[in-house]
């Protein structure tokens, strides 16, 4: 049974920089505040009606099969992971089959949801079609357009501040060299906590989860206003139309759920943190990756940070900062790269990776 390697790798992030101070003109909140909590100095957005999470997508893809090797019309699988898709429906799967002009072979394409998790989940589910034989060249993409959809007021700040744009993509192909590729991954999730930290509306709940919360919202609309319409003006006076987190929490899970899955893949297989080169943690807080960075004993050259320069991107974080790593030397022939992420859902992951 052969292993899957990373063929290819590649990133894109906007052109404009929004550092802190320009968040400052048009709400409540300082540089200094929003490092001491996050790390961030500044990240990126996309320009409006000109990028999508699809072309940022599409983008960092063609930099990938360009590395692979390969003409794009010989990707034969799509894996799309983001929270911020260009449609309701259809996915950006087929959108960005689009946007790459390769249709005509008519490969499948697959959209997950698991939000910060997404390009792990994506990495273990393209390890399993690859594995079986089913496909030999699969673009996986982590894409997020976080601009869009964000609540730029005070009211908002503890979210808005934390987000930017960009997208990463890697090829996937099987290796029969021994040792190489990706050596194991490992998935998890609990639902029990969902809301800490979700964008509720618009959706088709009609406010059923309301009544399995410990604290109870009033969505503030009848039966009969909810067949007319997804979105209320109650709902958009209380912000309840954007992201919402209860910081802390997820702080306190994510710093006990990262280590635990970490250790998970090292004792699959037989290794220790010391043989790690590379550790590339999702980028959801500074605060939280050097918590799991003493955690594990990690020095600082063998963890990639760039949370400060881009924000947190969701399930484009991950593949940013491998490529990033990589580009820069840091992430080198028989390496062995730890990834990990922990979000909304919440859903967390880890993959070890013989490079």
């Amino acid at each position: 049974m052969p292993n899957t390697k990373i063929a290819g790798i590649g990133y894109y992030v906007p052109e404009k920089v929004v550092t802190n101070d320009d968040l400052t003109k048009i709400m409540d909140t300082t540089d200094e505040w929003i490092q001491e909590r996050t790390g961030i100095r500044e990240r990126r957005y996309g320009k409006k009606h000109k990028e999508t999470t699809t072309t940022m997508g599409a983008r960092a893809a063609e930099i990938a099969i360009q590395r692979a090797g390969i003409a794009k019309e010989e990707v034969d699988f799509i894996i799309f992971a983001t929270l911020s898709p260009d449609y309701y429906f259809p996915g950006c799967g087929v959108l960005v089959q689009r946007e790459l002009g390769i249709t005509g072979s008519e490969a499948g394409a697959l959209d997950i949801r698991n939000q910060c998790s997404g390009f792990v989940y994506g990495l273990s589910i393209a390890d399993q079609f690859i594995k079986s034989g089913m496909y030999r060249n699969i673009l996986l993409i982590g894409s997020e357009m976080h601009s869009m959809g964000l609540d730029f007021s005070t009211r908002g700040r503890n979210v808005t501040v934390i987000f930017g744009d960009g997208a990463g993509a890697v090829l996937l192909q099987p290796t029969d060299e021994p040792g190489k590729g990706i050596l194991t991954t490992h998935l998890h999730s609990n639902g029990t906590y969902a809301e800490k930290l979700a964008f509720i509306n618009p959706g088709a709940h009609g406010g059923y989860h309301a009544a399995h919360q410990e604290e109870q919202v009033d969505y503030h609309y009848s039966d009969a206003e909810y067949g007319e319409m997804f979105v209320n003006e109650y709902m958009v006076e209380n912000g309840y139309i954007f992201p919402n987190m209860e910081g802390q929490f997820v702080f306190k899970m994510a710093v006990q759920k990262f280590p635990e899955v970490i250790m998970e893949a090292l004792a699959k297989t037989g290794l220790q943190t010391s043989d790690i080169n590379m550790f590339i943690p999702h980028q959801a807080n500074l605060r939280i990756s050097q918590f799991v960075q003493r955690k594990l004993g990690l020095s600082d050259d063998q963890v990639w940070n760039n949370i400060q320069r881009f924000g947190n991107t969701t399930a484009a974080s991950v593949p940013i900062a491998l490529c990033e790593a990589y580009e820069a030397g840091a992430v080198k022939e028989g390496d062995l790269v730890c990834l990990a992420a922990f979000g909304s859902g919440f859903t967390w992951g880890s993959a070890l990776i013989r490079w």
